[in-house]
């Protein structure tokens, strides 16, 4: 903790969506938060959501593509509230089209925000917590960091980019010994407002890829993370598929996705044509969007997370365990044929 009696998050892309929903569960337990984002009514609005619950906040308008305005965002928090505990790397943006119809300025623009943006939240929280040699990083990915899916080519690299990085940092802080603590947690689909404010080139209206899960839901698993602070985290069960489908079978998984990938991805509306995206410039400057998107009537309000060392060793486990049942049910066939034979 720092040396203030409460301690200390930053949230980067704490406005809207998953990151709004962590924010204000910190806020909740008595944390101060600090808040990055670039709306300016989005912040204002999670600000007084985090004071409302108990918190205490700040909000500092920025772009984590700007590796010089996340440096004074990070000095603003340590100053104010004497230091930074726990640094979220959240914020991001994507582009949906098809590879061949996406522009060399929308990749680097995704590429920007979504992994140099964790890059230079990284670079802002060490910066703060190498003195004290404690805190710890949480790095919001999502499965398609394993399992890309088609219409969103930039996303899914970027993503895949943030679990290369945070690999080899992790082996950098074990060589010096450090005490700061890094985590990834990769998440399933859930219901934020970016599904009404990505750019989009497709015909129909955006959607995540069911089964849909709240924001506070993941804020929560994402909270555990940051206390815990597990190699990896994947959140929901939808997430564990992708990634052992990946692994296990990826030619497979190459044409389930090329029959089912675009339809997942899309409504049956047709889409808004000349709607602003949030890709370049904020669409919460003048009007805050909150947390949630517009599919509660179907999202979950429950989830389950697991550290993926658990799951592979379930999984060993299990394969001895039937192994051993066949040995086992092998051996007992070949005594009684042979006591048949005598």
């Amino acid at each position: 903790m720092s040396g203030t009696t409460r301690p200390t998050v930053v949230v980067t892309g704490g406005s809207a969506g998953v990151g709004r929903a962590v924010a204000v569960a910190f806020g909740r337990r008595g944390w101060n938060v600090g808040i990055v984002a670039r709306g300016r009514a989005g912040i204002e609005a999670a600000v007084e959501e985090v004071r409302a619950v108990g918190g205490q906040a700040l909000g500092y308008r920025a772009d984590v593509a700007d590796p010089a305005a996340v440096d004074r965002a990070a000095d603003a928090f340590a100053q104010e509230f004497g230091g930074i505990d726990v640094w979220v790397n959240n914020a991001m943006v994507t582009v949906y089209a098809e590879v061949e119809h996406t522009t060399p300025e929308e990749f680097r623009r995704v590429t920007e925000v979504t992994y140099l943006g964790q890059v230079h939240g990284t670079l802002a929280a060490l910066r703060h917590m190498r003195e004290a040699d404690r805190g710890t990083i949480v790095h919001v990915g999502s499965a398609l960091a394993y399992r890309s899916i088609p219409l969103q080519s930039a996303y899914c690299a970027a993503k895949s980019a943030v679990r290369g990085f945070v690999d080899s940092l992790r082996t950098e802080l074990l060589h010096h010994r450090s005490r700061i603590r890094l985590t990834m947690v990769q998440l399933p689909a859930v219901n934020t407002p970016q599904f009404d404010w990505a750019r989009s080139r497709l015909p129909r209206k955006l959607e995540p890829v069911p089964p849909i899960f709240q924001p506070e839901a993941i804020a929560e698993e994402i909270l555990s993370a940051a206390h815990d602070a597990p190699r990896e985290l994947w959140i929901g069960t939808p997430s564990w598929l992708a990634i052992f489908g990946a692994q296990a079978a990826p030619a497979f998984s190459d044409h389930y996705l090329a029959r089912h990938g675009y339809r997942g991805e899309m409504t049956s509306e047709a889409a808004e044509r000349g709607r602003p995206d949030n890709l370049f410039e904020p669409v919460d400057a003048r009007r805050d969007h909150g947390a949630h998107g517009r599919f509660d009537a179907r999202a979950k309000g429950r989830v389950v997370a697991a550290d993926p060392m658990w799951l592979h060793l379930g999984m060993i486990a299990a394969a001895g365990l039937i192994g051993g049942t066949a040995l086992a049910a092998a051996r007992r066939s070949g005594r009684e044929q042979s006591r048949i034979a005598r």
